[in-house]
């Protein structure tokens, strides 16, 4: 192990300027698909904040009891996809309305009765707030005796499905075309790192070194150069990160784990990259 750990500092001092050339290239190469990756992931949480508004009304029956209502919470607390009911009474719903619909203040204000009804706010939890989900629950609610309407949305929650598929699919599409076009960018300046070693590869050939043996210091090389260089995109996509956040603008980055695992992607792209190169290199060696 120290042999090869020798071999593979020595390749960064025989050729300093090719091996940053190459840890350069892997970092942009990965930077891009980290910033799409930051795209991504901004885009997941917007989502994720819209669905966290969808919840289901059910408005009660006039004269309804609230201790009626609040056994009927129990009882819906208990589906599998609700995550919170909450009772709002009639006069709750009215200073709601107030504070919310100030340009119809004038009309509050003539009111001699309250017109609107008391409700069950129902919220569900992640994962069940697709249409499907929803309206499954909204058709359960129904069959409450003292249940006088169910309203969700339904059109906003269908166009909330809609977007959520077309994010996947252009999420899937888009990152694949930028995995591949970073894959094969770190290949040939892999390659290109082997080629500078091409004499070095024939000479230990010819005293008979194995291709185990060739392999083993370029394979370590390709990890160490794919992992600066993800530890390079990481902190420029920190820095495209800081200069866009801040303001009315506000952005996720990557977690701890998230970037650690960025730079062990990169470890394992420069691996595999190095050992096609050198495999297809001692094939015609």
């Amino acid at each position: 192990m120290r042999l090869l750990m020798r071999e593979a500092l020595l390749s960064f001092r025989r050729a300093p300027a090719l091996s940053m050339l190459s840890v350069t290239t892997i970092g942009f190469a990965l930077f891009v698909l980290g910033l799409f990756g930051l795209v991504a992931l901004n885009l997941r949480n917007a989502l994720v904040q819209v669905e966290e508004r969808v919840e289901i009304v059910m408005y009660l029956m006039r004269g309804t009891p609230v201790e009626v209502a609040t056994l009927a919470i129990g009882d819906i607390e208990a589906f599998p996809e609700v995550a919170e009911a909450m009772y709002v009474t009639e006069d709750d719903a009215l200073e709601r309305a107030r504070h919310e619909l100030v340009e119809l203040q004038g009309v509050f204000d003539d009111l001699t009765t309250n017109p609107l009804p008391a409700s069950l706010e129902i919220r569900l939890k992640p994962g069940f707030r697709d249409s499907e989900h929803v309206r499954a629950v909204a058709e359960r609610l129904a069959g409450f005796r003292f249940a006088e309407d169910i309203r969700y949305g339904r059109d906003w929650v269908t166009k909330l499905d809609r977007l959520r598929n077309v994010a996947g699919v252009v999420v899937f599409v888009i990152g694949g075309a930028f995995a591949v076009a970073s894959v094969i960018i770190i290949g040939t300046t892999i390659r290109m790192a082997v080629m500078h070693r091409s004499r070095e590869i024939s000479i230990m050939r010819l005293v008979g070194a194995t291709d185990g043996f060739i392999r083993r210091p370029f394979l370590l090389d390709g990890a160490v150069k794919g992992a600066l260089g993800g530890l390079l995109a990481v902190l420029l996509n920190y820095a495209a990160y800081a200069a866009l956040s801040g303001g009315e603008f506000e952005a996720s980055f990557f977690t701890t784990q998230q970037s650690i695992l960025f730079i062990l992607f990169g470890t394992l792209l420069g691996l595999a990259a190095s050992s096609l190169s050198v495999g297809r290199h001692l094939r015609h060696v």
